[in-house]
């Protein structure tokens, strides 16, 4: 999606949003410098930064209608925790419980040898990995009790 606004337009249009102001300038920020990954609190920040007037919860509003509508995935990597993905392509994530980092993992890259069958009535619409990683110097939050 480019950052002009004909094009915005179009896109929120396609995807049934109607294209509001705030919907608007919260797109220009999030497709602005091409695919990322991004909390609400980052985006909300990014817009405070650049004198756009709105409230976290209608950003964390439009990030969810973004979702649904197709043009963000949802990156749940804790609970209550969450990174928006402007690559909506198929693909897997890397998160840095040390830093909070997300890096992509082609899809190419991860292979399920079995996936089990859906419930009836159903299909595979989306398979989410979140491959958890911490750096090496840094102690596990949660260590096993010793069993002694």
């Amino acid at each position: 999606m480019s950052g002009e606004d004909p094009e915005l337009i179009r896109q929120l249009k396609l995807r049934g949003l109607r294209p509001t102001r705030q919907r608007l300038a919260l797109a220009r920020l999030l497709f602005r410098n091409g695919p990322r990954h991004l909390s609400a609190e980052e985006l909300y920040q990014e817009a405070r930064d650049a004198g756009i007037t709105v409230s976290l919860a209608t950003v964390y509003n439009t990030l969810h209608q973004f979702t649904r509508a197709g043009l963000l995935s949802e990156v749940v990597v804790g609970s209550g925790q969450s990174y928006f993905d402007t690559d909506t392509t198929s693909h897997y994530h890397y998160y840095d419980r040390t830093t909070g980092r997300i890096v992509d993992i082609p899809e190419h890259e991860v292979v399920f040898a079995r996936l089990p069958q859906a419930p009836e009535g159903c299909i595979v619409d989306r398979v989410d990995v979140v491959i958890r990683v911490r750096r090496v110097d840094q102690p596990a939050i949660c260590r096993p009790a010793n069993k002694d």
